[in-house]
């Protein structure tokens, strides 16, 4: 079994899948708009180009996407995608990368249970946490 995170965005995901793909060092695997598939009449005329689906490699994982119309967006809440890193050094990398033009709610420290921690959510509305653990004792 396979657990795969799948953000929805307003209208941005395209933008969204290029900063991750930038952010992460992610892949983009797939990216679909409507326009040229069968949902394509069973959307507005400006939805078309808009992504039905995209799919990204970020190293041993994937992230999927997708736009969600305007009347079924609903705000991020009650989860975060949480990446763990090998260094300290990616952890800053990928934190700081993923901050740009977000809010951050806790600052990249050391913690009792990492080596490296922070939370943020990034300027499309989706919440992080990255994550380098401590060394097991």
């Amino acid at each position: 079994m396979k657990i795969i995170a799948y953000l929805f965005f307003p209208g941005t995901c395209a933008e969204a899948c290029r900063f991750y793909e930038k952010a992460l060092g992610a892949r983009i695997v797939a990216m679909m708009p409507h326009a040229g598939t069968p949902a394509e009449p069973h959307v507005p005329a400006e939805w078309r180009d808009k992504i039905m689906h995209a799919r990204l490699a970020v190293g041993d994982a994937e992230i999927m996407a997708s736009d969600s119309p305007p009347d079924h967006q609903k705000t991020p809440q009650g989860f975060a995608v949480s990446l763990h890193v090998e260094s300290e050094a990616e952890a800053e990398r990928v934190f700081k990368a993923l901050a740009e033009g977000g809010t951050v709610t806790m600052a990249m420290a050391p913690t009792f249970w990492a080596k490296r921690f922070g939370m943020l959510t990034d300027r499309f509305g989706i919440p992080w946490m990255v994550n380098c653990d401590a060394a097991p004792a």
